[in-house]
């Protein structure tokens, strides 16, 4: 008997987040390396994604693997937690990140999120509202954009100035913000920029911001992976100023990105975000959310304790001797313009300059073309809102990420049209 069609096959049920998944890091990826000869005699050589883990020579600190392995053993941790998570590792969180303020955050300033892609999916959902608009920094990490188009909520895109070392265009901000603009995104260290701002950059944002009576949600996922000659600077010194809401994990400083553990810390000294009730959507949100794993929320509080200096400062000589290799390299590739020398975080951004180079129409033909003939992997610029550059990843050993660069040389070299 022949019944009324699926009432599923007649809604766009799935259009909205099929739109936002293909705005995604790893959507874009799967599209380049779609395009490697499976058949090339080389093995592929990836420097576009952020897991820093593929190379042997960025590994976890041993003190970190022996604190979960002590947390499972103990048997304490194999159950549900409460929904902010267990009262140690937000105490633990909370005094770890202290240590750069001149206050004192307490463990109820903490949430605890599966990573901090969970805790910008929190704070995304519990700002919009109907009508409302967040401003995110261009380029910038586009998990930010597929969130707020799959919450409903309109992003506003201010500029990075690469001749200023990406600082943020504040004069931008001012023009985009309305009385409907909820908050103002800032990632430092940047990815996918590789900068680190100046405590004097970072007070005129905060500046802007109370001007225009809108919070700062401060992504400082890459916190203290900064070697250059700018230290990192938390954007939560400014909180007696504005409002401001750290998301970070240990994802990057520990180098454990599948371990899932990440945070949302509330600076707010003057008590802006409670008069709002912010906090208590954050808790209502996360109550119909997924947890971090227990074990590994058990294990924070010796994670942090145990990790010695010693370990930091040799992933920051890693990142600073493969970055300088990146820029040195990237400036001896025609076709390729490298604006600014990267200072934090694991990458660098570089400007195609399409007409030295033949048969290349913009910045993801580049990648396609360069995957299919070299086997190698860059980010197309245009999945973080920049069209014709491309984001390079140089978190890894030396030699491969060498050798990486030398066939985007060999490449450009190819299809320089003064050689064609």
């Amino acid at each position: 008997m022949e019944g009324r069609p699926w009432s599923i096959c007649r809604q766009s049920a799935g259009a909205p987040l099929a739109t936002a998944g293909s705005m995604s890091i790893r959507a874009v990826l799967d599209r380049v390396f779609s395009a490697v000869d499976a058949s090339g005699p080389r093995p592929v050589l990836a420097i576009g994604n952020g897991d820093p883990t593929v190379s042997a020579f960025f590994r976890p600190p041993l003190e970190a693997e022996e604190a979960v392995v002590a947390a499972l053993r103990s048997r304490k941790h194999n159950g549900y937690s409460p929904s902010v998570g267990v009262l140690p590792a937000r105490r633990a969180i909370a005094e770890y990140l202290s240590r750069d303020l001149p206050y004192q955050l307490s463990p109820d300033d903490i949430y605890l999120t599966a990573g901090c892609c969970q805790a910008i999916d929190v704070m995304i959902s519990v700002l919009a509202q109907p009508g409302s608009n967040i401003l995110l920094p261009k380029p910038g990490f586009p998990l930010y954009e597929s969130r707020t188009m799959f919450s409903n909520l309109e992003a506003r895109h201010f500029n990075l100035i690469p001749d200023r070392g990406w600082e943020a265009d504040l004069e931008s901000v001012e023009a985009l913000a309305d009385e409907n603009t909820v908050a103002m995104v800032i990632v430092n260290p940047s990815n996918p920029c590789g900068s680190v701002y100046s405590h004097d950059h970072l007070a005129k944002i905060a500046e802007t911001a109370r001007k225009l009576g809108i919070i700062i949600i401060a992504d400082e996922v890459y916190d203290h992976l900064a070697f250059g000659n700018k230290p990192f600077i938390p954007m939560g010194i400014f909180a007696d100023m504005v409002p401001v809401i750290t998301v970070g994990s240990i994802s990057k400083r520990w180098l454990v990105p599948g371990w899932r553990l990440g945070w949302i810390a509330m600076c707010d000294l003057n008590c802006i975000l409670k008069e709002a009730k912010v906090d208590k959507s954050i808790e209502s949100y996360i109550n119909i959310t997924n947890d971090p794993a227990t074990f590994i929320q058990g294990a924070v509080p010796q994670i942090i304790a145990n990790t010695k200096e010693d370990y930091f400062m040799k992933i920051l000589n890693l990142l600073r001797n493969s970055a300088d290799l990146c820029y040195s390299k990237i400036k001896e590739a025609r076709g390729i313009t490298c604006p600014h020398k990267p200072e934090g975080s694991m990458f660098v951004m570089a400007k195609l300059d399409l007409s030295c180079l033949d048969g290349i129409q913009d910045d993801l033909d580049f990648c396609c073309m360069l995957a299919k003939e070299e086997s190698v992997i860059v980010l197309p610029g245009s999945a973080l809102g920049m069209k014709d550059w491309i984001r390079i990843t140089f978190a890894m050993d030396i030699p491969t990420l060498e050798n990486a660069l030398e066939r985007i040389t060999s490449f450009c070299q190819r299809h320089d049209k003064l050689e064609a």
